[in-house]
């Protein structure tokens, strides 16, 4: 494969993977052009890098020949594009009117306590990050948040006191 180099703003395109290129090549099977690929190839390489660097946006809009600035309104736009490294596990929170009412700001503050962060921020240890979304589709359990892949629903300062508990048993256990 010809490993162009791609410069904008002083970042160079990095090389995508192998296993990157095999999904990506895969996805381009579904769908019919290659800009109907674009946030699914963005998925894939922060689904193996964690987040999507300036020279892997580059790497995807060279490989799928979309440009830069189309491809960046994708990443923008879809607020689960993470264009700055987070933590291993992203606690997204829900901040909509169902949880605001049920007390999620309550919830939050409990979490900046015992995390140490707020909106947008990320453990010392880069364990975990905050994020609010604007909803999480489960208002009837309200206040909820969403932990790498678990829901945690009707959120109280104690169950998130639980939860930081059960996180330095944890992380005492691992040392």
């Amino acid at each position: 494969m010809n490993r162009e180099v791609i410069v904008s703003s002083g970042k160079i395109a990095r090389d995508l993977s192998d296993a990157e290129v095999k999904e990506i090549e895969h996805e381009l099977t579904l769908y019919p052009d290659k800009k109907a690929v674009g946030l699914e190839a963005l998925k894939i390489v922060q689904r193996h890098n964690g987040w999507v660097s300036d020279e892997s946006m580059l790497a995807v809009s060279k490989y799928l020949d979309i440009a830069l600035s189309e491809l960046e309104g994708v990443a923008t736009f879809f607020n689960l594009i993470y264009r700055r490294p987070v933590g291993k596990n992203v606690i997204l929170f829900c901040d909509s009117v169902s949880c605001w009412i049920m007390g999620c700001e309550k919830i939050r503050k409990e979490i900046n306590s015992h995390l140490g962060i707020d909106y947008g921020e990320t453990t010392e240890d880069g364990e975990y990050t905050l994020i609010p979304v604007p909803c999480l589709g489960d208002c009837d359990k309200a206040p909820v948040m969403l932990v790498g892949e678990k829901m945690h629903r009707n959120l109280t300062v104690d169950s998130i006191k639980s939860l930081s508990s059960s996180r330095e048993t944890q992380n005492k256990s691992g040392e």
